[in-house]
């Protein structure tokens, strides 16, 4: 099934790679990178007591030989800009809170939960405002769901531009997120004949507002107050945000105070002179809040290098706004032929899927591809497709078929193929 495919050399090939680790690590751990504590390294642990319980104060740390970190994208100012998931780092489907993604238009609000609260009103029979203490005591939900900006992969529309599957990629993660559906509060208020939209209103000094269709809320919308487990991260939302599984990121507003019931959208900026997509006719698509099915190779991916020819396993993340992952293909020529990868389950709606396939490099070049289909049947596009359809004049919703150059040194590039 693979050539040249042995024990010996499966060994082989790992503990070059192995070996490769160590020594970065080491040089890594003369100081403790964020999020750990720097300790003494004993030549033998079996012969020296550990740290003691609660050494960190109660709340862990991780390895001080770990080092992935977000990467802050060089915009003009750190209080208008993101920061992206180091995808290549990650393991399964579920991003550490501390590495997901970021997007902020006027820095991250410092809020008390305690004089938070969320008002409700408009077209609605009887006007709510929740405390955090109110909505923690309903029935509460906890999902599986990624969150992608839609400007992810914004600078790779006319040439690769950025060298890491962290620069391209790095702006969706996924999280276990709870909190009580919003279908609950609409029913508690009472939605009025003829409502279809409502404006979601953000406590953060941009004032964040998006317009969300009535028919998305009742579906799956979640106001989110918790996060893999404990209450969200202040850059994630604290202490409430909107969850809309499967729309573009900008949507799922932070800081949540506010919702106010319409028959119409509210035209506001965030929707009229930002995210939409100018198209080559000069007219502009509005609305579109679904993230087309997307997926990426994480290893091998840029600015890696493989050590030498042998076995390896490529594997990556697909994800689609309308469901599930039903497939995902890879290419080790440049799309010219496919092979199916095996799907990591769960398998899950509006979430990341880990696919894996063995392969053998031979040393030559190769290209890598991914292409997911989901459960609707759609098929990510290649760039050229979307080109075609697009134009270049958006930066949004680039779903494209993503291509690694493998040299014949190993060298892992970012190309157009």
């Amino acid at each position: 099934m693979f050539p040249g495919l042995s024990r010996r050399s499966l060994l082989a090939g790992g503990a070059s790679l192995g070996g490769a680790m160590i020594a970065a690590a080491a040089g890594r751990a003369q100081e403790a990178p964020p999020g750990a504590a720097l300790e003494p390294v004993p030549e033998d642990p079996t012969r020296v007591q550990g740290q003691p319980v609660l050494s960190e104060n109660g709340y862990g740390s991780r390895s001080q030989f770990e080092s992935e970190v977000r990467w802050r994208y060089p915009t003009a100012t750190a209080h208008t800009s993101w920061s992206m998931t180091p995808l290549a780092s990650g393991h399964g489907i579920v991003t550490p809170s501390g590495l997901h993604f970021e997007r902020h238009h006027a820095g991250i609000p410092t809020i008390d939960p305690r004089a938070h609260s969320l008002i409700l009103h408009g077209m609605v029979e009887e006007p709510l405002r929740f405390t955090m203490d109110d909505l923690m005591r309903l029935p509460a939900v906890s999902r599986m769901h990624f969150i992608e900006c839609s400007g992810n992969t914004l600078t790779e529309w006319e040439e690769p531009t950025l060298r890491t599957v962290q620069g391209t990629h790095g702006l969706t993660s996924t999280s276990e997120w709870t909190g009580v559906k919003l279908s609950t509060l609409l029913e508690m208020a009472g939605l009025r004949d003829g409502a279809a939209w409502i404006l979601a209103e953000g406590a953060d000094a941009a004032v964040m507002t998006r317009s969300v269709p009535v028919g998305k809320v009742m579906d799956d919308a979640i106001l989110a107050y918790a996060q893999n487990g404990e209450a969200l991260r202040p850059e994630q939302g604290y202490p409430l945000r909107l969850l809309l599984p499967g729309f573009e990121g900008n949507m799922q507003i932070k800081w949540l105070r506010r919702l106010e019931v319409s028959d119409t959208p509210y035209m506001t900026r965030e929707e009229t002179s930002k995210y939409t997509d100018l198209m080559p006719d000069g007219r502009a698509r509005q609305f579109t809040f679904v993230m087309d099915a997307k997926s990426v190779i994480t290893f091998p991916s840029g600015a890696m290098r493989l050590p030498r020819p042998g076995y390896y396993e490529i594997t990556g993340l697909a994800w689609s706004g309308r469901g599930k992952v039903a497939k995902v293909e890879v290419s080790a020529d440049g799309g010219e032929t496919w092979e199916e990868a095996a799907l990591e389950g769960p398998v899950l709606d509006k979430c990341h899927t880990r696919f894996r396939l063995p392969w053998v490099w031979n040393g030559e070049e190769a290209v890598l591809q991914s292409r997911v289909t989901d459960e609707t049947g759609y098929v990510q596009p290649t760039l050229e497709e979307l080109v075609a359809v697009r134009g270049t004049d958006s930066v949004y919703h680039l779903n494209a078929i993503q291509s690694w150059r493998v040299a014949g040194d190993g060298e892992v590039t970012n190309v157009h193929a």
